[in-house]
């Protein structure tokens, strides 16, 4: 008796032991998957929110999926919400990325479940299948990610909400084909499984279908980097025509200087010859003119930051000639943790959208207060509006292709760095508030 029980004491042990030894492919697979969504998604900085991430990844990858099976619909309904809860930043953007890595992690599954696992059996090699089956997918997983490696981005993509939401059309193919393929077999399960011709219809489709989803899958995550390097380009090409008008400017200001020194010593002898003929009001008349000339203006230094500096400068020029009256003030210091891009989109979209319901209003003051102190940034704009506010204050210009980024794109800035933005319209007045944590 007692070596009997000592007997199962010890099978029993070992079967413990080796079911928590197969978790350990089971966490690795978690862990490089957690490496490659992490690339694309923003995770709560929480410690707890990305253990979680690693845990649930891990039973995803090692979800049992047949063709015809309910566990895809099952697995969907707990993928969605999670990857949603503990990420951040653009919901369109969040969501996108979630459904092209449950397009990827799904086929891989139900490969080796319905193609995979039969196969192994039928040649009578259940053994190899339990054994292999569970370093395949850490293999896979682990391979995948040494091999994109260097390719993965540093840190999440931005891309604007307008692009996000052709991300999300575009992983939609995917998704329902992968949706198709696994789940309709259930509509007519006992018809199919009893025709052996409809049966391999169905197996033929899965193998053509599940490999094109998991490669689209992956075209799509390198779509979304192009597509946020082209973004960055032509941002900083923006950037830099604005710098470059800010110093073609600085540069016809100081010739303007130039040439009112070399002529000063006329300008004196002309109201000097005007004062010693009694002429007083022509001889004012004449010093104001040289102080209204554009060289006695110069251009306004709003504040220590240069990229703030060569927006706020811009939109000023661009107000004078449309006749807006600017009521700025601005304390930003040189270096801020803010990217110089997304200063440029907060900056510029919160002035553009100012300035045009300004011009239809009957007050045509733009009132702009922006600060940086206490580890905060702090924008706030006001201006008056005429007729109803168009929706997420897209722009009313025909040219829609260069603008209407408008209130959509600085809420995706804000919520990325962690921020808010917050919006009030009443009586003919809007404001803009926009906080975000500095660094």
């Amino acid at each position: 008796m007692a070596s009997t029980f000592l007997i199962n004491m010890a099978e029993y042990i070992l079967l413990c032991f080796r079911n928590w030894f197969w978790l350990i492919p089971v966490l690795v697979s978690g862990f490089f998957l957690f490496q490659i969504v992490s690339a694309f998604l923003t995770v709560k900085p929480r410690r707890g929110w990305r253990i979680a991430l690693i845990l649930f990844l891990s039973v995803t990858s090692d979800m049992v999926i047949w063709l015809g099976d309910t566990n895809l619909l099952f697995t969907l309904l707990f993928f969605l919400p999670l990857l949603m809860l503990v990420s951040r930043g653009n919901r369109v953007g969040r969501l996108a990325v979630t459904v092209i890595f449950f397009c990827l992690i799904m086929p891989v599954n139900a490969v080796l479940n319905t193609y995979y696992a039969p196969a192994m059996a039928h040649f009578g090699l259940d053994n190899v299948y339990y054994y292999s089956n569970k370093f395949i997918r850490p293999t896979l997983w682990g391979l995948l990610y040494l091999a994109a490696r260097k390719r993965l981005p540093e840190r999440p993509p931005r891309l604007s909400p307008r692009l996000w939401k052709l991300e999300l059309l575009l992983a939609a193919m995917p998704f329902s084909s992968l949706l198709a393929v696994v789940l309709l077999p259930i509509l007519q399960s006992d018809y199919i499984y009893s025709n052996y011709l409809l049966h391999g219809l169905t197996m033929n489709l899965g193998v053509a279908v599940l490999p094109f989803v998991f490669l689209t899958s992956l075209a799509l995550l390198y779509a979304i980097q192009v597509l946020e390097d082209h973004e960055r380009l032509e941002e900083a090409n923006k950037l830099a025509s604005l710098r470059e008008s800010y110093y073609q400017g600085l540069r016809r200001e100081e010739r303007q200087v130039r040439t009112l020194r070399h002529d000063l010593r006329n300008h004196l002898t002309v109201v000097q010859g005007l004062l010693e003929q009694g002429e007083t009001v022509r001889a004012a008349g004449y010093l104001g003119e040289i102080a209204a000339s554009p060289a006695m203006s110069g251009r306004r230094n709003l504040c220590e930051n240069e990229t703030a500096n060569i927006v706020l400068a811009a939109k000023l020029e661009a107000m004078d000639q449309a006749g807006l009256t600017a009521d700025f003030a601005v304390s930003l210091p040189r270096d801020l943790s803010i990217a110089d891009l997304d200063l440029c989109a907060l900056l510029g979209n919160a002035l553009d959208n100012a300035m045009e319901a300004a011009e239809r209003a009957e007050d045509r003051t733009v009132i702009l207060r922006c600060r940086a102190e206490k580890g905060l940034f702090m924008l706030r704009m006001e201006n008056a509006y005429a007729g109803e506010l168009a929706p997420e204050l897209a722009t009313t210009k025909t040219d829609k292709a260069s603008h209407g980024f408008g209130l959509a794109g600085m809420r995706e800035i804000a919520e990325r760095l962690g921020g808010s933005l917050e919006t009030r319209a009443q009586a003919g007045r809007f404001e803009l508030v926009v906080c975000l944590p500095l660094n």
